[in-house]
């Protein structure tokens, strides 16, 4: 059976460096490329039997590790590779304590990102060389809160990225082409599992899941 793998990054030329990854790693691979976390989560559900997503984590749409903990949450069985700008050994950490099966620095050569495809593909996770040795002795991150936010539906996922943006339930509802009483509910449902009263501390919660600036860097997430 034709694999297919999903590459959700905001950068062409780096979704057309994945992409050549990819077709190196399995050349048969049907590739779907997605530029922002609506359009991914969009992918995943018209291709509900995917095989792996290579994710991004500073997507429009996404804040910092929400996507991750989300897909992971919702697509238990679907693998995901964090491919991120940054090098920073707490982000790898996070990463893994999140369900990463994978991540991948942007700045890894072509050879190695073909691998590491090829790695998880096979059922294992991959790491650069050295790394795991170092992420094991560093305290894990997993939150309370990132399992209250994977267990939001993807409606409801993407009404809380749209607060946390500022919007208000009349653009959120015209957004998503629903009435504004059925927005208010999943206003209500996505407070009540976040463990939240109101807009304000909803998305200081998220914030939770935001990279901290100095754990990115200039080529994104």
């Amino acid at each position: 059976m034709t694999q297919t793998i999903i590459v959700a990054d905001d950068h062409p030329l780096f979704r057309a460096a994945l992409k050549q990854a990819v077709n190196q790693a399995v050349p048969d691979a049907e590739t779907v490329e997605v530029d922002s976390i609506k359009a991914l989560q969009a992918a995943v559900e018209s291709h509900p039997d995917a095989d792996l997503i290579l994710l991004d984590l500073n997507m429009p749409g996404a804040h910092g590790f929400s996507g991750l903990v989300f897909m992971r949450g919702q697509y238990p069985g679907l693998p995901v590779v964090v491919v991120s700008g940054s090098e920073d050994l707490q982000v790898m950490r996070r990463s893994v304590d999140y369900g990463a099966s994978g991540f991948i620095p942007k700045s890894a050569p072509l050879p190695t990102i073909t691998e590491a495809i090829q790695a998880v593909l096979e059922g294992d996770v991959w790491l650069p060389e050295g790394v795991a040795d170092k992420i094991e002795r560093m305290q894990a991150e997993t939150t309370d809160f990132s399992e209250r936010l994977a267990s939001l539906t993807p409606q409801q996922f993407r009404v809380l990225g749209m607060l946390a943006e500022g919007l208000l339930n009349k653009q959120i509802a015209y957004d998503l082409d629903v009435s504004e009483a059925t927005i208010k509910a999943h206003i209500t449902a996505v407070f009540r599992k976040l463990g939240v009263r109101n807009r304000t501390q909803a998305v200081i919660a998220i914030q939770q899941m935001e990279l901290d600036p100095s754990e990115q860097s200039l080529s994104g997430g």
